[in-house]
């Protein structure tokens, strides 16, 4: 394969989980050997994930079994930008009721909010929630009646796991939004506040920043949004380069061993 020459403008790298690096337990092809050489190259790049279930410290331990080694603040999840945007709208302390996993609990708790009951709760928080039950939809939508504003990690319909594909958060958001009339503010891809913290802990510029992920409406929407460039690997949830409109990436490839191929080496003049 012949390199694509616009890559080496690129400085920085985000990358989705799921459905890019691994799907379910295992590393998807190329993934180990291609975040080697961009360590090699000194290319920096950070993890940016709409799953909320784990803690970046979890990932990273996952990661880790991979045989990718990766310090926890290169992963930005949606729980913790969630964490981050409550931080700028409410005073520590603030009751918080949860529908999500162990990331998003511990992310809003570290951040200084008290996880509540629906009856206290000033906001109502939804991310990927394998425990989800009709008793949560049913306490969420009271707490968002009474007045609790609605926030939503992310809206991604579905999860990549071996084999197949999960409901993902956006199934337990829509339920939720179905019974209230309520949208939520969403703070993962392809909205900015995820891209924004991943660009700010890169400390790159939008336009020398790569983003690689395996979905369309989410990775790919909204890299374009923020100025980057797009790379959409067909290992997740996207099986075929289906463009929507308008909304085609810069690169498809099959996975990230396609992308290292396709990787140009620097030169001596540049």
């Amino acid at each position: 394969m012949r390199p694509v020459g616009w890559l080496r403008e690129i400085r920085a790298i985000i990358l989705d989980l799921d459905g890019v690096v691994y799907r379910g337990v295992q590393a998807l092809p190329g993934a180990v050997a291609f975040l080697r050489r961009l360590e090699r190259l000194g290319i920096p790049y950070v993890f940016a994930t709409n799953n909320s279930a784990a803690t970046p410290e979890q990932y990273a331990e996952r990661l880790g079994r991979l045989g990718i080694r990766v310090d926890p603040d290169r992963i930005v999840t949606s729980a913790v930008v969630a964490a981050e945007f409550l931080q700028t709208q409410a005073e520590p302390g603030t009751p918080v009721f949860v529908v999500g996993g162990e990331g998003l609990r511990r992310a809003l708790e570290n951040a200084g909010f008290l996880l509540s009951g629906p009856a206290e709760a000033s906001f109502v928080v939804v991310g990927l929630d394998v425990e989800f039950t009709y008793a949560k939809l049913l306490d969420a939508c009271r707490a968002i009646r009474r007045g609790a504003r609605f926030i939503a990690t992310n809206r991604d319909p579905n999860l990549p796991v071996e084999g197949e594909l999960w409901p993902g958060a956006g199934a337990l958001v829509a339920a939720i939004e179905t019974a209230t009339g309520v949208s939520p503010v969403t703070v993962g891809k392809p909205e900015r506040p995820l891209f924004q913290a991943a660009l700010g802990r890169l400390r790159s510029a939008p336009d020398k920043t790569l983003m690689v992920g395996d979905q369309l409406t989410t990775d790919v929407l909204g890299g374009r949004r923020m100025g980057m460039r797009t790379v959409l690997v067909l290992s997740g949830v996207a099986s075929e380069a289906a463009p929507q409109g308008d909304l085609r990436p810069d690169l498809v490839v099959r996975n990230l061993a396609e992308l290292d191929a396709l990787w140009p080496e620097p030169t001596d003049n540049g």
